[in-house]
């Protein structure tokens, strides 16, 4: 009993990191997928002035969700990387290529500083796409026989996993958008406001086409939500149902934050629709950790070492959420016009 409350908790610890993780270095990565749209260079200038303090530390939490997973669920770990070993590549690749980007591209000359500028775009899209695409083929489950990935190399690539990978670069372009609203003024600042509003109807869109996705994927998902191929059982369908409410719910509130004029609102309501769709996604696939082929219990660790990474978490955690809180309460003030990343 100790062994399976211990997987649950380490479960819920590493889908807590990932969460974080996309609603911070999602905003980020979104400033940068936004970057064709900006008018011009000192535009620019100033989405990279409204990331510059946070960006590299909200890569915190994929490491300890990657980390996480290795140390407390190695049978899960084993299972996924060999299935997931070209989009992860990729990611990482993108987000090394990012960062040196992001770095250089103050420094560069004028012919240079077009390049970085390019190269920190297309990081930050192609960074968003494989993680999509790893999520997808996540979603869709992965060929495991006896706790070992049996599938091909590119298993992962499907038409879902193609849908889940736009609508998450859609979805990291709001939460851009929403985090430009809070931090910018002027030109920016309306500019931010518009692509707000076009990106909450397409973002609404892309939920509800991934969602029917979903249901789709194995009989399992589609009895969570109570539904089968003939009828609805409405004494679950009832319990799951506020959920895409929710949603739509929240993607009104955002094209109608935006339209107000509000700041932080549209970054706050984008990260509870993250929200709303990750627990969406608990419900199709719990209990699985390796969907759906293992559960946290079954491709956990030793239950002494599970308690003594515990040990270690406990301290840690809040330290870490600590240190961000304080370093967005810091850097909370607005990017001025005539802001560059220095």
């Amino acid at each position: 009993m100790l062994g399976s409350d211990l997987a649950t908790i380490w479960a819920f610890l590493i889908a807590t990191a990932v969460f974080l993780y996309a609603a911070l270095d999602g905003f980020d990565l979104g400033v940068g997928i936004l970057f064709p749209f900006a008018k011009d260079r000192h535009e620019r200038d100033q989405m990279q002035a409204a990331i510059a303090p946070v960006w590299d530390g909200n890569e915190t939490w994929l490491v300890l969700g990657g980390g996480g997973l290795f140390a407390a669920f190695p049978k899960a770990y084993g299972a996924l990387m060999p299935a997931f070993y070209l989009p992860i590549f990729l990611m990482l690749l993108a987000l090394i290529f990012r960062g040196v980007a992001f770095e250089f591209r103050h420094h560069g000359r004028k012919s240079g500083k077009k390049w970085w500028t390019v190269a920190f775009s297309a990081g930050s899209i192609v960074a968003a796409a494989a993680q999509g695409m790893v999520l997808g083929a996540f979603i869709q489950g992965v060929n495991v026989v006896d706790g070992e990935f049996v599938g091909g190399p590119l298993d992962w690539l499907t038409p879902f996993t193609l849908l889940v990978s736009a609508a998450l670069v859609a979805g990291y372009a709001l939460l851009g958008a929403a985090w430009l609203v809070y931090k910018t003024q002027g030109e920016l600042f309306e500019r931010a406001r518009a692509w707000v509003k076009q990106l909450a109807l397409i973002v609404a869109l892309a939920m509800g086409a991934v969602s029917l996705g979903t249901l789709g994927v194995d009989p399992r998902v589609t009895y969570r939500w109570g539904l089968t191929m003939t009828s609805i059982d409405w004494g679950t369908f009832i319990y799951v149902a506020p959920l895409p409410i929710a949603a739509g719910t929240l993607c009104f509130l955002l094209w109608r934050g935006a339209d107000l004029r509000q700041h932080l609102q549209p970054y706050l309501y984008s990260v509870l629709l993250f929200l709303v769709g990750y627990i969406g996604l608990a419900i199709s696939l719990w209990p699985y950790i390796v969907p759906f082929a293992m559960t946290p219990a079954e491709a956990a660790a030793a239950d002494n070492a599970l308690a003594l990474l515990l040990w270690g978490a406990i301290p840690m955690l809040p330290i870490i959420l600590g240190y961000t809180a304080y370093v967005y309460w810091l850097f909370r003030a607005k990017v001025s016009d005539e802001a560059t990343y220095h």
